[in-house]
């Protein structure tokens, strides 16, 4: 591959240093002292090295949780996962992937400059796994070299200033801020979940002003809740599992009770540090985009990745993932009854997903915005996943899909268009 071309794919592909790149630049059209501008640009990247360190840390219990519930449960199926099927996709398709999210950010510049859209997209894992299933998609409809990789990279340009726009008036909602949006394919299910909150709840009724009893006043503590909550989730799937099964073969032979405890406040540790990363992060970037509005792109707002919201609502985090996770598990038994594909519900996606949508849920109805709103991002995944399948090729066959409704909705679009069109 050209030099060139593998440092800048290097660089977008890497969110953190994207970031830093962005800072420097906002920070550079501000004239900003050389000091203040280079401690901005590591500020920034830093910080979401530590986002993405707390998310690491937070996964493994997760997949360890997704194991266990598995072995506990008996069940087997699709696995609604974007950096399982994502890698397969580039095995085949690297190249053209590669080249597509390159282009797609020219194409995301452009386009934030001469629509009313004036969005940039940040969240370079996700233009990734966009640029996967465009690939995907392009080559199922016919295309081949410089006419895939350029209408490829077209369509994830124009989704990445047009979906952050759509969840825009969600984001404001739960944040009071308009200098910036959400950057994560999604879309559908946030803005589905204001919907919700909106007709179901009461905004007033907010998960955050829960009153606890005396003896649960330690429960107001974000970081002790998500960690009792998860202990005893985790204490529950176990029990299913067997105790024996835990020693055996997921815990090294660490008493199942300790390894719950362990797990449980290894992923409260981890949502602690992702959100002292998303503080971080956006004390930095924000002003310096307001740099590249004034001198590159009037009026630019960065799209970010979507913990930027988890500093809003942290009860409702837990909450979301729960009523998500209630959501897949439902989904999974409907499946079986009427013969679909069974969807495993992957708790990594439902974590951030159904968290997202509970704290939109919320700023809009309230607790019961928060449950009802994760509950149907919960369905959506699982289902969106399976209907998926078909439109997928050869790789709707390798047991998994796409956990996320933009790509859901994105692909049926583009496959059903090979019934119309094709090259």
């Amino acid at each position: 591959m050209n030099p060139v071309l593998k440092f800048f794919i290097d660089i977008l592909s890497v969110p953190a240093v994207l970031l830093g790149v962005t800072a420097l630049v906002g920070n550079i059209a501000l004239r900003k002292p050389f000091s203040e501008t280079l401690t901005s640009t590591v500020r920034a990247t830093i910080g979401f090295f530590i986002l993405s360190a707390g998310a690491t840390t937070l996964s493994a219990p997760l997949q360890h949780l997704g194991v266990i519930v598995n072995q506990g449960f008996g069940v087997q199926g699709i696995v609604p996962q974007n950096e399982a099927i994502v890698p397969m996709i580039m095995q085949e398709l690297g190249q053209a992937t590669a080249l597509i999210m390159v282009l797609g950010f020219a194409f995301n510049i452009l386009f934030a400059l001469i629509t009313p859209w004036k969005y940039i997209f940040l969240t370079g894992h996700h233009s990734l796994f966009m640029a996967g299933l465009l690939a995907l998609e392009m080559r199922l409809l016919g295309l081949d070299g410089l006419i895939l990789i350029f209408v490829g990279g077209a369509i994830l340009g124009l989704l990445q200033v047009i979906m952050p726009a759509v969840g825009q008036k969600a984001i404001t909602r739960v944040t009071g801020d308009t200098s910036y949006s959400i950057g994560h394919f999604n879309t559908l299910s946030y803005v589905l979940a204001g919907f919700i909150g909106e007709k179901l709840g009461n905004a007033q009724d907010s998960t955050e002003n829960v009153k606890f009893p005396s003896f649960l006043e330690f429960l107001k503590d974000g970081m002790a809740s998500t960690g009792i909550t998860m202990f005893i989730l985790f204490l529950v799937v176990e029990l299913f599992a067997t105790p024996q099964f835990i020693e055996t073969n997921i815990s090294q032979g660490q008493n199942w009770l300790v390894f719950a405890m362990v797990q449980a406040f290894i992923f409260s540790a981890g949502v602690s540090v992702v959100l002292y990363g998303v503080g971080i992060s956006l004390k930095e970037i924000v002003p310096a985009f307001q740099g590249i509005a004034q001198k590159v792109i009037p009026n630019a707002r960065p799209a970010l990745d979507c913990p930027i919201v988890f500093p809003f609502a942290p009860n409702a985090m837990i909450i979301g993932f729960l009523s998500s996770l209630a959501g897949g598990l439902i989904s999974l038994v409907i499946m079986g009854i009427i013969g679909l594909p069974v969807v495993i519900p992957a708790l990594v996606p439902h974590f951030f997903l159904g968290a997202v949508t509970a704290i939109i849920g919320n700023a809009y109805g309230g607790k019961r915005g928060a449950i009802a709103a994760s509950f149907v991002n919960g369905v959506i995944t699982s289902f969106g996943a399976v209907l998926l399948l078909p439109y997928l090729g050869t790789y709707g066959a390798q047991n998994v899909s796409f956990s996320d409704s933009d790509f859901h909705w994105v692909g049926i679009l583009l496959g059903t268009l090979r019934n119309f069109i094709q090259f």
